[in-house]
């Protein structure tokens, strides 16, 4: 949605200019924040015109898990007051590009039908950064529907050599 990263561009920078010390652990903070800002009870909370952006940041306090800094507690403040809850996870898309932009990564995405351990996530990882040329900031998710192999997503790129893509192959290959 063009509008929702409209918004969500100046936060992204402002908090990515402010937070140069520390770029991972606001990152840190920033993706707790938007998993707790996805909840559908607490954007109906926070769009109830008789709750206080007071009662608002107190319920979100009170689900983190972590304890914040100034800079977090002042940005939060900053979203809830100015009713922009819901562009919290494009706010962190944004100020992980400006990461990813400055270190010159990306964020990679690795579906898999099964858990992979550490020494599989390495070896892929290092064959995916001498295909894509980069370093890779790796996340596993699991998606059993592809029955073996891995679906790769890097930005707007898919490498996919999944089982289940493979079958989708065949199938069009053979009623043409």
């Amino acid at each position: 949605m063009a509008e929702l990263a409209t918004i969500a561009r100046p936060y992204a920078e402002a908090l990515f200019n402010a937070s140069h010390a520390d770029l991972a652990g606001s990152a840190a903070w920033l993706e707790e924040l938007s998993l707790i800002a996805t909840s559908p009870e607490l954007i109906l909370l926070a769009n109830n015109p008789r709750v206080t952006s007071e009662q608002v940041l107190g319920v979100i306090k009170g689900v983190a898990k972590s304890a914040w800094s100034s800079l977090a507690e002042n940005f939060l403040r900053a979203i809830v007051e100015n009713g922009r809850l819901s562009a919290l996870p494009e706010v962190l898309a944004q100020y992980r590009a400006h990461m990813n932009a400055q270190s010159g990564s990306s964020d990679a995405v690795v579906y898999s039908p099964f858990e992979m351990d550490a020494a599989a996530l390495t070896q892929v990882g290092e064959a995916l950064q001498k295909r894509f040329g980069r370093k890779l900031n790796l996340s596993v998710q699991l998606e059993p529907a592809l029955i073996g192999g891995v679906r790769v997503v890097v930005g707007d790129e898919v490498l996919d050599t999944s089982v289940k893509a493979r079958l989708e192959q065949m199938k069009v290959a053979l009623t043409a």
